[in-house]
């Protein structure tokens, strides 16, 4: 998804008050300030109570589910006839700010701030993006992505990235 289109979306999300944060590739390149690479989709979190009305939104712009095995009600592919995706992670957290359902995203979690072009966005804070890039098998897109993060705030490389590194190296 080109920065233009997925600025379009996020504006008229929150026009018609749909709190975001910006997860996954676009939510890293916010917190560098800069886009970094091509990105085939925009992740977004999104409170679980929004996803009804989410799915209205988009859907009147041409977006329909794209069917994959790892669906969820709360974790799910949104796509147009123009090849855009768009990956919704809902959550709900209890009064207290304890989540509850969904993606496991805590208060911290989505404490972010960035940019993408020329407009300011609530993203995926810096440290929760790379602890939580483990666990699954990684890609070269991911360790990029937490050096880049280490470079810029500090925050802390993930043990399981230098054991990908040596074996990419053997």
């Amino acid at each position: 998804m080109k920065l233009d289109d997925v600025v379009e979306i996020i504006d008229f999300l929150q026009r018609n008050s749909i709190s975001l944060w910006i997860d996954g590739g676009w939510g890293v390149d916010a917190l560098l300030g800069v886009q970094t690479r091509t990105h085939g989709d925009l992740d977004i979190a999104v409170q679980h109570r929004d996803v009804p009305r989410l799915r209205v939104l988009l859907e009147s712009r041409g977006y329909r589910e794209v069917r994959r095995s790892d669906s969820k009600d709360w974790n799910f592919v949104l796509g147009d006839d123009r090849d855009h995706e768009v990956d919704v992670h809902s959550f709900t957290f209890d009064a207290r700010g304890k989540h509850v359902y969904g993606t496991a995203y805590s208060a911290e979690a989505l404490t972010g701030t960035g940019w993408i072009g020329a407009r300011e966005v609530r993203c995926i804070s810096a440290e929760w993006v790379a602890r939580s890039r483990i666990g699954y098998e990684l890609r070269e897109t991911d360790i990029q992505d937490v050096e880049a993060l280490h470079r810029k705030f500090g925050v802390q490389v993930p043990k399981e990235h230098d054991e990908w590194r040596k074996r990419q190296r053997s």
